[in-house]
């Protein structure tokens, strides 16, 4: 059973989410949050397995919460998926940056919403394709002439490969067809990766990637055709 917690100043907009997703058999909403100190505070006490938190509350605003939840270290479980009505860039990147999972409009379908709850809950990222448009072009814009990091000394040669690939937005099982392995082992390398590089999940392997230097905004737009 997938535990969500619902983070949104807006009552109408929480019953609206709660109906939804309480209606799927794998998933339960176990509590909300009118504002982002009032969700990392839920976060602590209910261990949800994924927050759906709007950005734009009264007091500490989504993406500070979202940072909080990112740097407890007791909360290394519990994925943040943001829920706005503004699709901006800077929005886009502040909530990566923040550790957030996943970046989705509130106008998002009923399925959508309920396929990123689950994607999430695996540890994957998840963000809209329109959104990915433009958060190519915003690390295109934001990260200028960056330097190699240091971490980056720890992989091999093949987690390199990966980790190019994850950037790229391909799923295990997409990079174990690209490198001709199982998604066992594909999705193996990606843990390491994660592990060696201190990650909580694929949103902040792709925001290292760029900031980095090991991918650039134009070699990944290419790779997604259409998105």
């Amino acid at each position: 059973m997938i535990k969500v917690l619902l983070a949104d100043d807006q009552r109408l907009v929480r019953a609206g989410f709660g109906s939804i997703l309480d209606d799927e058999e794998d998933i339960t909403v176990v509590g909300e949050a009118a504002d982002g100190e009032r969700a990392v505070a839920a976060c602590r006490e209910l261990r949800p397995d994924v927050v759906l938190m709007d950005i734009r509350m009264p007091g500490m605003d989504g993406l500070e919460a979202a940072r909080r939840i990112a740097e407890d270290r007791r909360l290394d479980d519990v994925r943040v998926v943001i829920l706005t009505t503004f699709d901006l860039d800077e929005y886009v990147y502040g909530a990566l940056r923040a550790g957030a999972t996943g970046f989705l409009l509130k106008d998002t379908e009923p399925e959508e919403l309920i396929h990123a709850v689950r994607v999430a809950a695996r540890g994957d990222a998840l963000i809209t394709p329109s959104v990915t448009r433009r958060l190519i072009a915003e690390f295109a814009d934001r990260v200028t002439a960056p330097a190699p990091g240091p971490r980056l000394n720890a992989l091999t040669d093949r987690e390199r490969e990966v980790m190019l690939l994850v950037a790229a937005g391909l799923s295990n099982d997409e990079i174990a067809a690209k490198l001709v392995l199982s998604p066992a082992t594909a999705k193996t390398h990606v843990s390491r990766i994660m592990t060696k590089l201190d990650v909580r999940d694929r949103s902040q392997l792709v925001v290292l990637a760029y900031e980095s230097a090991m991918v650039s905004p134009r070699w990944m737009s290419d790779r997604q055709p259409g998105r």
